[in-house]
């Protein structure tokens, strides 16, 4: 359908709860695309027709409600139209491309970053592995909601939105269903409010997480607050007729002055967190002075002080140096006429639409490119925002990273030049080197904060002016790890020490492939060339290059075998003797199926302990039966060379029996990580017979355990999974070659 044709039905009219919604737009916005926002509710209505929430109240009220608070935010007509169709694709029957034919590709990406990812129904799971199935498809779906709003932060203006009209309407849920969204809501949602600057959302979506996580103490918080507000506030209009006059006196035009109330969360926390007794909280209201001119904020900051004794170390100018969401204003306390503390904040009307809207102040796509201009210093944010995805191997990575880096208190520090870089509390020279380069930090050796040179364990303040030294060879220490608190610093040092054993494990590869090689008569340098080993690397699923392809041989993923044929290609491999199939007993004992063999029982050989799957073969030992070998264990390759008679080639298929395999896993020293590792082998149903966990000194932990697995591929998919933790080191099939 075209877009400027957006029929309805003739009988068709607006709803009362639409109407008044249109009104307050045409008021809000007289320029808003009506027609097409008209469409846009006639499609939601049509979709969510018969559906009801919780309350009863027909469904369609849920998307009006969201777009309703857009509209207030002063978000464009695309956002609307998404918003009020954010659901449909997930609840109703229609798909995003055939929104993209009636709205364009916008509407239809907006929609599509704020769906929720399906979760794939799996049979006979326990209630715990339902619970963490649902928590990484929350993770994820979290994770592809960040992603797109780096790409149009649109996509989380929409999602604050849901979430506080779900927040507002929370009663009619169960306590369960309560207590878990308004968890999620405090430690995800408001900070993510807090990060794009919009402060009307942040603050009531705190506190009404308060309301339902902590009921008893919102309560009394609440009418603590109540009770002494009276006074409070009078005592405040005497403060504001005082500066108006002197104000006027000086010629300064206030555009708005007026109390601004300490929000229910921010009480409390300050009583819990600083241990403060109610009745010491002396700033439950703040005072706000809106003016015209930048200019004007610093004449009125110089009144204000000749009025009253300021605080000094109280005072922050955020104008000269505006917080990473763009906020900018003059904060500053001061002794009131009562002698108790008073804040004061003092800003530009414009700079107050920024502090409560925050992105959606600089969001007018009328305005085209000087738009993208306005929310420019949200680039960094973007950045980081790509750097977690990429760092995070899987969704328990993504989400530490988030509570870390952007869900954390903040740091702001300088570089040399001047530019500002907001980094968790706590963080180090270390932390701030990889957050402006990663190579950066792969390179330094020292750094000096104000001038001075510091230890690399050395917390950051607030104004610190950061220097980093570097040296050409340097590279990084685990024992970083121990003091960098950025999840992007951690990722980069572990993921520069997987490399390492990555090549480890490359070299580890190399040397089996030689060996089997030779025991077959061919010269190494033939099959192992780079190019060859690359082009290898492309056929297999999962392998990005030829020394990707060595380390997984290396590390025991990929039998040797398996690459040896796939590089001979065609070529006969050398006769030696029959293959001859093996099956078990009804006692479940090992034994040769074959004319001439029927009935002779075998034995796993302990030094590098063969499961089905493997490349194995058969020592015909003296008077003890035969021994099956892996055919890459170095007792395999000595009888090969000496006594090849004596050696019978098998074929071993997977037989539903389970057989035990040593692995070991090299791993970052971190809280909870034998518990995840734990998980997997609980999911995938593999029975763990023994294991041991030791620490060395630089930080890192061996794993060793024994798993009970049905074949070569059990073990592979166990051991991919494990790989996939950033915490993980390397992760090692134990048996002749390396134990």
């Amino acid at each position: 359908m075209p877009p400027e044709k957006y029929e309805l039905p003739g009988d068709w009219e607006d709803p009362e709860d639409f109407h008044q919604f249109v009104v307050r737009l045409r008021e809000a916005r007289p320029d808003a695309n009506i027609k097409q926002i008209r469409f846009a509710y006639y499609i939601a209505e049509k979709e969510h027709a018969g559906q009801v929430r919780q309350s009863g109240e027909a469904y369609i009220m849920h998307p009006l409600a969201v777009s309703q608070i857009l509209a207030d935010l002063g978000m464009d007509d695309d956002t609307i139209i998404a918003a009020l169709l954010h659901d449909v694709v997930e609840d109703g029957d229609i798909k995003v491309d055939e929104i993209e034919g009636y709205f364009g590709h916008e509407v239809a990406n907006l929609i599509d970053g704020v769906t929720k990812l399906k979760l794939q129904q799996q049979e006979n799971l326990t209630s715990r592995q339902k619970k963490a199935a649902e928590t990484q498809r929350t993770a994820e779906t979290l994770r592809k909601m960040l992603l797109a709003m780096a790409n149009d932060y649109r996509v989380m203006v929409i999602k604050l939105a849901d979430r506080m009209h779900n927040m507002q309407t929370l009663g009619h849920m169960s306590p369960e269903k309560q207590l878990r969204i308004a968890s999620e809501t405090l430690d995800v949602y408001a900070p993510l409010a807090a990060r794009l600057g919009i402060w009307q959302i942040k603050w009531q979506l705190e506190d009404l997480s308060f309301k339902y996580l902590h009921p008893k103490e919102y309560q009394m918080v609440q009418e603590r607050v109540s009770r002494t507000r009276g006074s409070r506030e009078a005592e405040l209009e005497e403060t504001i007729l005082a500066i108006k006059e002197r104000v006027q006196e000086r010629g300064v035009k206030i555009v708005d002055i007026r109390g601004r109330p300490k929000h229910l969360y921010s009480i409390y926390n300050k009583m819990v967190k600083q241990g403060v007794p109610f009745e010491e909280i002396y700033d439950l209201l703040a005072l706000r002075i809106i003016v015209e001119e930048v200019s004007d904020c610093y004449i009125v900051l110089g009144l204000v002080h000749e009025m009253f004794v300021p605080l000094l170390a109280l005072f922050y100018d955020y104008i000269a140096k505006p917080k990473s969401n763009g906020y900018q204003s003059l904060h500053t306390k001061v002794l009131g006429p009562n002698g108790q503390p008073l804040e004061i904040q003092i800003r530009t009307r414009q700079m107050h639409q920024v502090a409560e809207f925050g992105i959606a102040a600089h969001w007018t796509y009328k305005e085209g490119k000087d738009a993208e201009k306005e929310i420019g210093r949200f680039s960094d944010l973007r950045k980081q925002l790509f750097d977690w995805s990429s760092d995070a191997r899987t969704s328990s990575d993504f989400l530490r990273s988030l509570s870390t880096d952007l869900f954390a208190e903040q740091v702001f520090v300088f570089t040399p030049n001047g530019d500002v870089l907001d980094l968790p509390l706590g963080s180090t020279p270390v932390d701030f080197a990889f957050r402006v380069h990663t190579q950066l930090g792969m390179k330094m050796v020292g750094a000096k904060i104000n001038g001075v040179i510091c230890p690399l364990q050395t917390k950051l303040q607030n104004g610190d002016v950061i220097e980093i030294i570097t040296r050409s060879n340097a590279s990084p220490s685990l024992d970083w790890l121990e003091f960098v608190r950025s999840a992007h610093a951690r990722s980069k040092i572990k993921a520069h020490f997987r490399k390492l054993t990555r090549e480890q494990d490359a070299i580890r590869g190399r040397e089996a492939l030689e060996k089997e090689l030779r025991t077959l008569g061919l010269d190494a340098k033939n099959f192992l060339g780079e190019d060859r080993l690359d082009k290898l690397a492309k056929e297999l699923d999962g392998i990005e290059n030829g020394q990707d392809l060595l380390a997984k041989v290396g590390s025991g993923f990929i039998t040797v075998q398996r690459i040896i044929a796939r590089l001979r290609g065609n070529q006969p491999e050398p006769a030696q003797g029959e293959r001859i199939e093996v099956t078990k007993t009804r006692e479940g004992k090992l034994q040769l199926s074959s004319a001439g063999f029927k009935g002779i029982l075998l034995n796993r050989a302990k030094c590098c302990a063969p499961i089905p799957g493997d490349e194995i073969v058969g020592y015909v030992t003296r008077g003890r039966g035969i021994m099956i070998h892996r055919r890459i264990c170095p007792h395999a390759l000595e009888f090969a060379e000496k006594e090849p008679e004596r050696l019978i080639l098998f074929n071993w298929p997977s037989d539903d029996s389970v057989y035990s395999v040593t692995v070991k896993m090299v791993c970052i020293n971190r809280q909870g990580l034998l518990m995840e590792v734990s998980t997997i082998f609980g999911e995938s149903k593999t029975n763990v017979s023994a294991a041991s966990v030791r620490t060395s000194g630089n930080n890192t932990a061996e794993i060793i355990a024994t798993l009970d697995v049905r074949d070569t591929q059990h073990l592979a998919s166990i051991m991919t999974k494990i790989s996939n933790f950033s915490d993980v080191l390397t992760i090692l099939r134990l048996d002749g070659r390396n134990h």
